[in-house]
């Protein structure tokens, strides 16, 4: 079995050395760990060029979007589980192994994570109940499903891609495609370090700053594409 870790960077120079020595180690010499650089133009590709690890595969985008750098990202997946990465996060050392766990029995899983700003000794757990965060219906209203915690088997991928056009985020569209074809699963424990800083690319535990009539139109435009993609 085969592990694709897909991560999409852009000027990610203060943070991705960090994040990728948390995730190599967890790596088995068949793996992969793709990234899509989004035309960084700080010393971004120089820190994972110096790295030299021959499981690391970089690719250019310059799509100047989230949704399409991580698309172009798991384009060039060859694994049969699929992990999603942000540049700027610390793995728990034990995620892979615990993902790998639980997805023998589900098609997806996605987990807790620890919030943190400055210093790991500090952190906050993002979901602190027990309330399901699994459903179609349930994150159509409102997505509880965070892409850098997810992992899933390549068939998801398969039906997932190519993205849609104007869907607002890659991993709800994601889930959403998995919630229709078997069992997703949340791990309540967190198996990352959430680093919450000024330049983060996604609102991950923060209000929305959309008008209403927006939100309904992205939920509109997500719920048509999901239809259409199995029928």
């Amino acid at each position: 079995m085969m592990v694709s870790v897909c991560m999409a960077v852009y000027n990610g120079e203060r943070f991705i050395k960090e994040q990728i020595d948390s995730i190599l180690p967890q790596l088995q010499p068949q793996d992969e760990l793709i990234i899509s650089d989004d035309g960084s133009v700080d010393d971004t590709l120089a820190i994972i060029t110096a790295i030299k690890d021959k499981r690391i595969r970089v690719f250019n985008s310059n799509s100047h979007n989230i949704v399409q750098n991580f698309e172009n990202a798991l384009n060039k997946a060859n694994g049969d589980i699929i992990f999603l990465s942000d540049q700027d996060d610390i793995w728990h050392p034990s995620k892979v192994e615990e993902c790998l766990n639980y997805l023998h029995n589900n098609i997806l899983v996605f987990s807790n994570l620890d919030v943190f700003s400055d210093d790991l000794s500090d952190t906050i757990k993002f979901y602190d109940s027990n309330r399901p965060k699994t459903g179609i219906l349930r994150n159509i209203i409102k997505n509880h499903y965070i892409g850098a915690t997810m992992a899933f088997k390549k068939k998801v991928l398969d039906k997932a891609l190519p993205f849609p056009k104007g869907i607002y985020m890659h991993d709800i569209w994601l889930a959403l495609v998995a919630e229709v074809m078997g069992s997703t699963f949340f791990i309540e424990k967190p198996l990352i370090y959430y680093r919450r800083h000024e330049n983060n690319a996604s609102q991950t535990g923060e209000t929305s700053s959309n008008p209403f009539l927006k939100k309904i139109g992205m939920r509109i435009v997500l719920t048509y594409n999901l239809i259409r993609r199995f029928l």
